[in-house]
C-alpha cells in the first residue's frame, strides 16, 4: 500500500523549459521598457524619431557636412563659387573669433585677458574638486585675491590708495551730498510757503552730517597723514591687511577657531602684495583699457561671474533679514526683494546706466559697467533671496531648537546648522538662476556693453564676410558656446545634489 501511495506522488517526467526572462537592462532592454512597451509609446516614439530626424540631421549637415573649412573671404563661402550647398561658414568664425573673445581689446594687451582667464581657472578647479585639500587657502586666494589682480589686470592702472583711502573718500562723499542737501532745504525755506518745516528739517539733515563728520574724522585724519608720507600705498594696504584680517579671525571663531581663516586672510593678502610689487601697481601700473572697449566672451564672462558671486551672499543677507523678528529689518527685506522682483532686468539696465548718473554728485562717477555689475548683482539677489528662504523654510524648527539647548549662538546656529541644511535643499534653484543670469548677460548689449551677442552682431556689418550662411553660422557658434557652459553648470550641481545628499540615499 505504501509503494503504491509513494509513486503516485513521483514524477517521472522533467518540467517543460520555461522562457527566458525579458531583458530590462541595456539598450535592448530600454527599446523594450520605456519605447515599444504600450501603442501610446509606440506612437510617441515614432514622433519623437521623426522630430529628431528633420532637426538633427539637417543641423549636422548644416554644421559638418555641407560646411566650408577653409577660406579668406566670403567667396569661399558663396554657393556658385564652391559649386555645392554651402553649409556653415566656419572661415568667418576663425576670422572673427579674436572679436567675439576680446571685443575691441587692444591686440598687443590681449595677454593681460589671458592671463587672468589662465588665473581663474587655476584657481577654480581645485574649488570645485571635493578631495582636493586647502579649500579654505583656496577660497581665500579666489574670492579675495584674484578680484584685484583681475581688476588691475583687465583695466590697467596703479594704486591711487586702498581699502582706507577708499573708505575715506565714500564717508567723505556721503558726508558732502548730506550736508549740500541740508543747505538746499535751508536755501528753499527762505522763499517756501512751508518754509518753517524745510528748514526743521534742513537743520536735522545738517546735524545729521555734522554727526558723521566726527565720526569719520578719525578716519580721514589717519587717511591725510598717510598720504603725506612717501609710501601712502604700502603703509595704507598693511593698515587694511591688519583691519580685514582681525575682521575676519573674529568672524571664524576667535580664539578657539578663527586661525585658519586669519591664515587664509593673511596668504591672499600677501598674494595681492606680490601681484602689486610684480605689476608695478604702486609706480602707475599697466595701461589703462577703458571698459568701452571690452566685448565679447571676456564681458560675458566678466557680467555673469560677478553676479553669480555677488548675488548669493546677497540673496542669503535678504532672507535671513526676511525672516527677521526685527520690524525694521524685515520690512526694508521684503520691500527690496518685492521691489527688485517687480521690475524686469532690461529697466534696471537703463536705470543703473542712464539714471543712476543723475542721482550722483557732480565730481563722482561711475564706469558704465560697474554700474551694470551693480544692478545684476542687485536684481539677481532678490530672486536668490527667496530661492533661500524656501530652503530655510524647509528646515524643521527642532534644528534651531536644539542648537539653543546646547547654547549656541544664533550667528552659529544659522551659519553651521541651518544655513548649510537650507542651501543643500535649493541647490537645483539656485543652478538655475545662476544659467538664467549666464544666458541674460546678452541684455548688457542695449546699454552700450558688447558682450558675445553684441560682439557677433556687430561682426556682421563687415562685407568682407557678407554671405548667406552668416548668420546662421554666428548664432550657431554662439549658441554652442552658451550651451557648454550652461551644461557644465548643471552636470556640476547634479554631482554636487548627488554628493551631498548620498546619506538620504539606500
Amino acid at each position: 500500500m505504501s509503494d503504491i501511495t509513494s509513486s503516485s506522488f513521483v514524477r517521472h517526467d522533467l518540467l517543460t523549459e520555461r522562457p527566458a526572462p525579458v531583458k530590462t537592462t541595456g539598450f535592448i532592454g530600454l527599446v523594450r521598457t520605456r519605447l515599444f512597451n504600450s501603442p501610446t509609446n509606440i506612437l510617441l516614439t515614432i514622433v519623437g524619431a521623426l522630430l529628431l530626424g528633420f532637426t538633427i540631421v539637417p543641423s549636422v549637415r548644416f554644421l559638418m557636412v555641407d560646411a566650408v573649412w577653409t577660406g579668406k573671404d566670403r567667396a569661399a563661402c558663396l554657393p556658385e563659387n564652391a559649386g555645392f550647398a554651402v553649409g556653415a561658414c566656419w572661415p568667418y568664425i576663425q576670422a572673427k573669433l579674436p572679436q567675439l573673445i576680446y571685443g575691441f581689446y587692444p591686440e598687443a594687451e590681449r595677454w593681460r585677458v589671458n592671463l587672468a582667464l589662465i588665473l581663474a581657472a587655476v584657481l577654480l578647479l581645485p574649488l570645485l574638486v571635493p578631495r582636493l585639500p586647502a579649500k579654505g587657502l583656496n577660497a581665500g586666494l579666489f574670492f579675495l585675491a584674484f578680484p584685484v589682480v583681475a581688476f588691475f589686470l583687465l583695466h590697467g592702472g596703479g594704486f591711487s590708495g586702498f581699502g582706507l583711502s577708499w573708505t575715506a573718500g565714500l564717508l567723505q562723499l556721503f558726508d558732502d551730498s548730506i550736508m549740500s542737501a541740508g543747505q538746499a532745504l535751508l536755501s528753499l525755506s527762505k522763499t517756501s510757503a512751508i518754509a518753517p518745516l524745510l528748514w526743521v528739517i534742513g537743520s536735522l539733515i545738517l546735524l545729521v552730517g555734522t554727526a558723521i563728520s566726527w565720526l569719520i574724522f578719525p578716519l580721514t585724519w589717519l587717511h591725510d597723514q598717510i598720504q603725506g608720507t612717501g609710501q601712502s600705498v604700502w603703509v595704507d594696504f598693511a593698515i587694511t591687511t591688519v583691519v580685514v584680517s582681525l575682521i575676519a579671525f573674529w568672524l571664524g571663531g576667535g580664539v578657539r577657531a578663527g586661525w585658519r581663516t586669519l591664515a587664509s586672510s593673511l596668504a591672499a593678502f600677501v598674494a595681492i602684495a606680490i601681484v602689486i610689487k610684480l605689476m608695478g601697481l604702486d609706480h602707475g601700473g599697466l595701461p589703462i583699457v577703458q571698459t568701452s572697449l571690452w566685448g565679447g566672451l571676456l564681458v560675458t564672462l566678466v557680467v555673469s561671474v560677478t553676479g553669480i558671486v555677488t548675488s548669493l551672499p546677497i540673496g542669503i543677507a535678504l532672507a535671513l533679514g526676511r525672516r527677521s523678528t526685527i520690524p525694521l529689518i524685515r520690512i526694508f527685506s521684503i520691500a527690496f526683494i518685492e521691489f527688485w522682483r517687480g521690475v524686469p532686468l532690461i529697466t534696471v539696465l537703463f536705470f543703473a546706466t542712464y539714471m543712476l548718473p543723475l542721482f550722483l554728485p557732480g565730481n563722482f562717477t561711475v564706469d558704465g559697467l560697474v554700474r551694470a555689475l551693480i544692478g545684476i548683482a542687485l536684481f539677481t539677489g532678490a530672486y536668490q533671496a527667496e530661492n533661500v528662504r524656501g530652503g530655510l523654510a524647509a528646515i524643521p524648527r527642532g534644528q534651531g531648537e536644539a542648537a539653543a539647548a546646547l547654547g549656541l549662538s544664533w550667528w552659529k546656529t544659522t551659519s553651521l546648522i541651518v544655513l548649510p541644511q537650507a542651501l543643500r535643499h535649493v541647490i537645483p534653484n539656485l543652478v538655475n538662476s545662476f544659467i538664467s543670469l549666464f544666458k541674460d548677460t546678452s541684455l548688457v548689449s542695449i546699454v552700450a556693453l558688447f558682450d558675445l551677442l553684441g560682439s557677433l552682431r556687430a561682426s556682421f556689418a563687415d562685407p568682407k564676410w557678407s554671405t548667406p550662411s552668416t548668420l546662421f553660422t554666428g548664432f550657431a557658434f554662439a549658441g554652442i558656446i552658451y550651451f557648454i557652459f550652461c551644461f557644465g553648470m548643471s552636470r556640476y550641481s547634479l554631482f554636487v545634489e548627488h554628493r551631498l545628499n548620498a546619506h538620504r540615499r539606500n
